[in-house]
C-alpha cells in the first residue's frame, strides 16, 4: 500500500498512508490476484473508450471511475451493499472487511503477529481485541478439545 485517498477541502486527494507502517507490501491469495488483474484489464478497456476524457494516469488507482478518477466513497458504499444483497449476505459496512479478513486468518491458524502485520497495526491488542471474532462453533468446538483432554487424564483403563 503506497497511498490513501483524502477528503480535502470537499474533494478527493491521493495522500500518502497514515504511517509508516501503513505503507507495506500487501499479501495476496491467487483469487485476489486474478480479481485484480481482470479490473486492471477492464479499467485499460475503459481508458480506450475514455480517450482524452481519461484521467487515471496519476493516481495509478486500479479501482476508478469510467474516466479514471478515484471511486467516491459513498459510491463504492451504496453499491458494495447492493452486491451484497443481491448475493444474500447480511448487511455489513465495506470497513467490515478488515475484521472478516482478521477472523478468518485467526480461523485458519495465522498467528497474532502476521494478523497485526497483514492489517498494518501497530498493536496486537488492538488486532486481537477489535478485529478478531471467534465464531460460537468454533468455541464448541474448543470446549469439546478441553473435554477429550480431561477425560484422557481420567482414562480408568490408563491403571
Amino acid at each position: 500500500m503506497r497511498q490513501a485517498l483524502q477528503r480535502v477541502g470537499g474533494e478527493l486527494v491521493i495522500v500518502p498512508p497514515k504511517t509508516q507502517r501503513s505503507a507495506r507490501r500487501i499479501p495476496l491469495p491467487r483469487e485476489c490476484v486474478t480479481a485484480l488483474r481482470a479490473q486492471r484489464a477492464q479499467q485499460l478497456a475503459d481508458k480506450r473508450l475514455a480517450g482524452e476524457k481519461w484521467r487515471g494516469d496519476v493516481s495509478g488507482l486500479i479501482f476508478t471511475t469510467k474516466n479514471g478518477t478515484p471511486i467516491e466513497p459513498r459510491n463504492l458504499n451504496r453499491s458494495f451493499e447492493a452486491l451484497s444483497a443481491r448475493a444474500g449476505v447480511r448487511k455489513v459496512r465495506f470497513h467490515d472487511l478488515r475484521h472478516t479478513c482478521a477472523s478468518l486468518l485467526h480461523e485458519q491458524g495465522a498467528n497474532a503477529r502476521t494478523i497485526m502485520q497483514v492489517l498494518g497495526h501497530s498493536s496486537i491488542r488492538v488486532t486481537m481485541d477489535i478485529y478478531t471474532f471467534v465464531r460460537l462453533d468454533e468455541q464448541r468446538d474448543a470446549i469439546g478439545r478441553l473435554g477429550d483432554a480431561l477425560n484422557e487424564d481420567n482414562d480408568p483403563t490408563d491403571s
